[in-house]
C-alpha cells in the first residue's frame, strides 16, 4: 500500500512537499544536512581553502527535458536513489575514461541504490529513458561548498574529451559573453 501511495506522487509533489528550490546546475534541491563537525583546513587535501563540514546532504530531483549540466566537486559524492524513475549520471575521469551511473529500484535492469562520483570527476545527471522525474539524495564530504565547485565550460570540455563532444554539448549550457 505504502508504495502505491508514494508511486502516485508526482515532480510537482515531491517540490512542494520536501520544499525543494531551483538548483544552479539544474534541477531542483533542500539541503537537509550539515555536519557541526568541522575539518581544519590543515586536515584537508590540497585545494581546499578554509575549514569544512564534515558532510552535507541534499535532496535532488531532476525532471524530465532539464539536465544537471557537467560540473565537478574537490569531494566525494553519494548519490541516494529515492523515489520516481531512474536518473542517468554521465561521468567523465580525468583520464577521460566514461561511465554512466543508473540510479533507481529497478536493480534487475542494472540500476543500482547508491553510487559515488570520485572527486575530479566531470559529471552530469539526467533522467533515463522515458521517465517523467527522479528524487534522489545526494551527501558530499568534505562537506559541500559552492567555491568547491566548478561548472564545465562547453568548448574546453568538449575539446578535453572530443570523443565525448556529443554528450558534452547535450548536457552543458551555453556559456555567456
Amino acid at each position: 500500500m505504502w508504495e502505491k501511495r508514494v508511486a502516485d506522487k508526482n515532480a510537482s509533489y515531491w517540490i512542494e512537499e520536501l520544499r525543494l528550490e531551483p538548483h544552479p546546475e539544474g534541477g531542483f534541491f533542500r539541503q537537509t544536512y550539515r555536519s557541526e563537525m568541522m575539518l581544519a583546513e590543515a586536515a584537508l587535501p590540497a585545494g581546499f581553502r578554509g575549514a569544512r563540514a564534515a558532510s552535507t546532504a541534499i535532496y535532488f530531483l531532476m525532471e524530465q527535458g532539464s539536465f544537471s549540466a557537467f560540473h565537478r566537486l574537490r569531494s566525494d559524492e553519494v548519490w541516494h536513489f529515492y523515489t520516481g524513475d531512474a536518473l542517468a549520471v554521465h561521468v567523465i575521469e580525468e583520464s577521460g575514461k566514461y561511465w554512466r551511473i543508473l540510479l533507481g529500484h529497478d536493480t534487475e535492469a542494472g540500476q543500482v541504490f547508491q553510487a559515488v562520483v570520485k572527486s575530479g570527476c566531470w559529471f552530469a545527471s539526467e533522467v533515463a529513458g522515458r521517465g517523467s522525474f527522479g528524487l534522489v539524495g545526494c551527501t558530499v564530504a568534505p562537506g559541500f561548498e559552492f567555491e568547491d565547485f566548478e561548472m564545465a565550460e562547453r568548448a574546453e570540455l568538449a575539446n578535453k574529451y572530443p570523443i565525448q563532444r556529443q554528450l558534452i554539448e547535450r548536457l552543458t549550457r551555453v556559456e555567456r559573453r
